[in-house]
């Protein structure tokens, strides 16, 4: 194909298969180096991702995920294991994936599969979320100081899924519909980027009464482990507008846009958008890691895939880009 990069992530289940022991399974580590010397064969350079929505199941079930504080250490002996083995293989990293898409906290696959969370009947989902993040966050800050200690030239990223919000109409409550929506996202970047909370969500823990442990250090560790870079994927856009009969914010069709078949909105232009917006808002380098669309295909009578839809796509998304 000519791929000069190709991302892939490292399995946690495969390095340090129950998660909190302190042996590696060397197996599991020599896989991945014949992974990355096959790829550094063929010129091509790794792009890994620690915490790709995978970790040793025997941290859900005996520790929570991480609801459990016990997490950052064994994250961070992961963290430093792979660092250490392949600091002469690997330059970039990221520390977890898609970490917000666990913001919307009705969805709970995406706690289960970005943390290992369970929620439970009765518990105030928010003020767990916020509490898993934070565990998370100071997880990743510790894993890029002591990447940067054992290799000054690693670049250690965080990872977002990046999709821009619209308001429906021009009304008022439409552009704050649009705004909450869009903080929910910042709010996991602006930590890891900035190295502090930001005031919006504070003031919210203030209000709502909620109380995220924090030990002393923890806010000092964040501000020291500020990644080096943005990652994101990219696929689709949406539409937020502010219901007056039910006073609730909702997300509506954009009637400016073509969608595929499963309702992902086509939007190349938002791609351009959203990187003038991070571009903007952190002044990092940004690191486009996923971007593709589903399609329902067939072979044609040579058994080939007619793929002009799939190479329109892309052609437009590129072309996004570089006008950015």
């Amino acid at each position: 194909l000519g791929c000069k990069w190709v991302r892939t992530s490292i399995a946690w289940s495969r390095t340090l298969p129950p998660g909190d022991e302190v042996e590696p399974n060397e197996a599991g580590l020599q896989f991945y180096d014949d992974l990355f010397d096959t790829m550094q064969q063929y010129g091509m350079e790794p792009i890994v991702t620690l915490s790709h929505f995978e970790m040793p199941y025997h941290l859900v079930k005996q520790y929570g995920g991480w609801r459990n504080r016990k997490l950052i250490d064994f994250f961070v002996r992961f963290a430093v294991t792979v660092f250490e083995r392949y600091k002469d293989k690997v330059q970039y990293w990221m520390t977890f994936n898609e970490i917000n898409n666990q913001r919307d906290v009705d969805t709970e696959f995406t706690a289960f599969t970005n943390s290992g969370v369970l929620y439970q009947p009765g518990e105030n989902r928010h003020e767990v979320l916020y509490q898993v993040a934070h565990h998370e966050f100071v997880a990743s800050a510790l894993a890029v100081r002591e990447g940067h200690k054992i290799n000054p030239n690693f670049q250690i990223g965080c990872m977002m899924a990046m999709s821009p919000v619209y308001p429906a109409s021009c009304k008022p409550m439409d552009q704050i519909a649009a705004l909450k929506e869009m903080d929910k996202t910042f709010y996991f970047a602006d930590v890891q980027c900035r190295g502090r909370y930001p005031l919006y969500v504070v003031k919210e823990w203030e209000n709502k009464g909620y109380h995220i442990k924090m030990e002393e250090g923890d806010l000092a560790i964040l501000e020291s482990g500020c990644v080096d870079y943005f990652a994101l994927s990219y696929y689709m856009s949406f539409v937020r507008e502010y219901d007056e009969k039910r006073q609730k914010y909702q997300e509506v069709p954009n009637p400016y846009l073509q969608a595929s078949a499963w309702g992902w909105q086509i939007d190349p232009v938002g791609m351009r958008y959203m990187l003038n917006v991070l571009a903007e808002r952190y002044e990092l380098p940004l690191m486009i890691v996923e971007n593709g669309i589903g399609l329902q295909e067939k072979p044609d009578a040579s058994g080939m895939v007619q793929d002009d839809e799939r190479i329109q796509y892309f052609s437009d998304h590129i072309a996004a880009m570089e006008a950015a």
